[in-house]
C-alpha cells in the first residue's frame, strides 16, 4: 500500500480549532471576547507591560544600589604572562610577534605583560603595557622597555 499526499492528516488531537472570539453572546466569547472588563489587557495592542514593572511601585532594580563596573576596553587588552614570554626567543618583542606566537587573540588591540611565573631571558619590549611587578622582573633579568619615558 502506497502513501499519497492527499491522504495525509495530522494525528488525532494534534491540532485544535482556533478560538473565534467576538461572534455573539451564544458563542461564549462575545462582547469582551474573553479579555475581561477594562484595563490594559482588554485594550488592543496594550497587553504588554515592561519586565520588572511593579504596578507603579518603585521597582526592585531601581531600589537596589548600583554596584560594580564592567570595562568595555577589557576585551581589547590581552594578558601575556612572564612564563609565556620565556618560551619565545630573546630579543625585541612587540605586539606583532606576540600575535605570531599565538599568545594574543585576534580581537585584542593591545597586550599587557603580567607577572606570573619566572623570566630569565633578556627581552626588549616595544609598544607593550606591563604591570609594575612584571616591569621589575623583566628589568631584573636584563631586559628593558624601548618606549620607556
Amino acid at each position: 500500500m502506497t502513501m499519497r499526499l492527499n491522504e495525509l492528516s495530522p494525528a488525532e488531537g494534534a491540532r485544535s480549532e482556533r478560538k473565534r472570539v467576538g461572534r455573539g453572546i451564544g458563542s461564549g466569547l462575545g462582547k469582551t471576547a474573553g479579555r475581561g472588563h477594562k484595563g490594559s489587557f482588554a485594550r488592543s495592542g496594550k497587553g504588554k507591560i515592561k519586565a520588572g514593572f511593579e504596578g507603579g511601585q518603585m521597582p526592585m532594580y531601581m531600589r537596589l544600589p548600583k554596584i560594580g563596573f564592567r570595562s568595555k576596553l577589557k576585551d581589547n587588552v590581552a594578558q601575556v604572562f612572564l612564563y609565556q614570554l620565556e618560551g619565545l626567543e630573546a630579543g625585541e618583542i612587540d605586539f606583532a610577534k606576540l600575535r605570531e606566537a599565538k599568545l594574543v587573540p585576534a580581537k585584542a588591540k593591545q597586550a599587557k605583560i603580567v607577572k606570573q611565573g619566572e623570566i630569565t631571558k633578556a627581552f626588549t619590549l616595544k609598544g607593550l603595557l606591563a604591570t609594575a611587578g612584571a616591569k621589575a622582573a623583566i628589568e631584573a633579568a636584563g631586559g628593558k622597555f624601548a618606549d620607556a619615558e
